[in-house]
């Protein structure tokens, strides 16, 4: 079923509303790619800003730690503790020793227990560590590595064999002017120190220690190890589905701690793209409507006479009233030229089908007839065979389509003896098996010749298996029963009964009666019985009739489907 195609207005209205809809879909493009860019450069400044930020905050933070040191380095219990240690070294024995620093330690639980530091530190003035208390106590090392101040904030920064990262300050133990060692106060940068960051930034915030994550805002798994290895100090960053704008706030000892800040470009644009969507929805909206209308009444305007001519082609095709031309509607300039057009082209257009029709039979006629010529025996043979054969057709009920493949191929049946030399085709005696197979080849000779002419396509089933036989023992492809096309079984049983009631060079003409009972005896193996009871059945007609004149020529403009074998 064919399906029809959209009218000229449809058609205009689509290509009109495409084309709206492109150079909107364009304009949102670049707008929102406009509204990215700059989402993306204000988040940048944003972070750039809030790295100023938290230097101040970090300077503030040092000078909180440092006075809050201060006043526990002023602990009286502490430093007697200590300066018993400092007094009693050199005379105690190890035990005794053991029991000095045991005070100590006890001092220094007693005051991390007020203030509850992550890490409380007690070291001698050679160094040595004689306590550490806090609630991350267990994660500081004996000998701790400090960095040196980062500079512009006073504080130092504390990388722990563990992977701890940790805010330090440290102030002298003194008693009437004499040191008696170091206190040192520690604070995590951990989970608590990222969620306090990303508060303060409204942001994503990732602590790194080396390669490792120690705290994060992120989802888990999101950063991966190569992402980690390859964060930049700042610009833009893609995560998954999400593009972050990235700030470095700290690094530490050379990148052996980092903190960093992550702003999600996606949430800043979200808002303002929203805006512009809606914006432009509203903007596309209106000009779908104004350019539907606009598409309607032009087409409208243009497809009304242009149906009308429609019309009138559609009422001539139909009533095969091609002599009279088309009048002119007066409705458009355009369409009434195209009409004039159109009547002239009709006109040569019969003219060239005319002659095309002329040289189509004078092409097939002129073949049979340089074919029959070269043996005076077989003259006028094609134009018997096709004469046979179309009686059978017609008792066959065949349709005028076929009935003309039929006609015409029984012409051309034997084209391919023209490739035969003379010596085989003409020979008075019976042929040598290598001459027979030689004659096997015409049909795949005359389908070769054929296949060469686009206008004698319909005609190559005959050409080529007019020699099939029922019981598959035909030449040149051994088709058995219905496998062969009716057609060529038509050509074969008239080309043989011709065949038979012709002389030749080494036999007299059998008479028709004595044909067809040999027609009959090969009957169902040689030849097909349906074709042959045809062949009975329209002899007698055949025989009353006068010689046949020229028939009326009805081509055929495409190859047509031929009717299956009965069964």
């Amino acid at each position: 079923m064919f399906r029809t195609p959209p009218r000229f207005v449809t058609r205009t209205l689509i290509a009109t509303l495409a084309t709206v809809a492109f150079v909107l879909s364009s304009v949102l493009f670049v707008v929102t790619l406009s509204v990215r860019k700059s989402a993306r450069d204000g988040v940048v400044k944003q972070l750039e800003t809030g790295q100023r930020l938290l230097g101040a905050l970090e300077d503030q933070r040092a000078q909180e730690l440092q006075s809050q040191l201060g006043t526990l380095a002023e602990n009286s219990t502490l430093k007697a503790a200590l300066d018993t240690y400092q007094s009693e070294l050199r005379t105690t024995n190890p035990a005794g020793r053991q029991d000095l620093v045991a005070t100590i330690a006890r001092e220094l639980d007693k005051l991390a227990s007020r203030i509850q530091p992550d890490v409380l530190e007690v070291r001698n003035l050679s160094g040595e560590v004689l306590g550490i208390a806090g609630r991350r106590a267990g994660e500081w090392p004996a000998y701790s590595r400090v960095t040196a101040p980062r500079q512009g904030t006073g504080a130092s920064f504390v990388t722990t064999p563990s992977g701890g990262f940790f805010r330090l300050a440290s102030a002298p133990i003194v008693l009437q002017g004499t040191a008696l060692g170091t206190l040192s106060l520690a604070s995590a940068l951990d989970q608590r120190y990222s969620d306090e960051i990303a508060n303060l930034f409204k942001a994503q915030t990732v602590i790194l220690s080396g390669h490792r994550v120690v705290a994060s805002t992120l989802s888990s798994g999101t950063l991966t190890p190569e992402i980690i290895r390859s964060l930049p100090d700042q610009g833009v960053l893609t995560l998954g589905d999400s593009e972050y704008a990235i700030q470095r706030l700290l690094n530490v000892d050379d990148g052996a701690a980092q903190v960093y800040v992550l702003d999600s470009i996606n949430a800043s644009a979200g808002p303002a793209i929203a805006g512009a969507l809606k914006t432009m929805g509203w903007i596309a909206l209106g000009a779908f409507l104004l350019a539907g209308l606009a598409s309607v009444w032009l087409s409208r305007t243009i497809a009304r006479p242009i149906d009308s001519l429609s019309k009138s082609l559609s009422g001539m095709t139909q009533s095969r009233a091609f002599d009279e031309p088309l009048e002119p509607g007066g409705d458009s300039l355009e369409v009434d030229a195209l009409t004039v057009t159109f009547n002239t082209m009709i006109q040569s257009v019969k003219a060239a089908e005319a002659e095309r029709l002329s040289a189509y039979l004078g092409t097939i006629r002129a073949l049979a007839l340089a074919l029959d010529a070269r043996d005076p025996y077989t003259a006028g043979h094609s134009e018997r065979v096709s004469t046979v054969s179309l009686a059978i057709g017609r008792y066959l009920s065949l349709a005028d389509a076929e009935l003309e493949v039929l006609r015409l191929g029984a012409l051309l049946h034997d084209i391919g003896k023209i490739g035969i030399g003379d010596h085989v085709l003409m020979k008075p005696g019976p042929l040598t098996a290598e001459e027979y197979e030689t004659i096997k080849q015409h049909p795949v000779v005359g389908a070769r010749i054929l296949r060469s002419v686009p206008f004698l396509e319909p005609h190559i089933p005959i050409v080529e298996l007019h020699h099939e036989r029922p019981d598959g023992k035909g030449y040149p492809h051994g088709l058995r029963g219905t496998e062969i096309p009716l057609v060529a079984s038509i050509v074969h049983v008239a080309d043989a009964f011709d065949a038979m009631t012709s002389a030749r060079a080494y036999r007299p003409a059998r008479a028709a009666a004595e044909g067809l009972r040999e027609l009959w005896r090969c009957a169902g193996t040689q030849f097909d019985a349906e074709v042959v009871h045809a062949l009975a059945k329209a002899l007698p007609d055949l025989d009353r009739s006068p010689a046949p004149s020229e028939p009326a020529f009805h081509p055929i403009p495409v190859p047509v489907m031929l009717r299956p074998r009965r069964a």
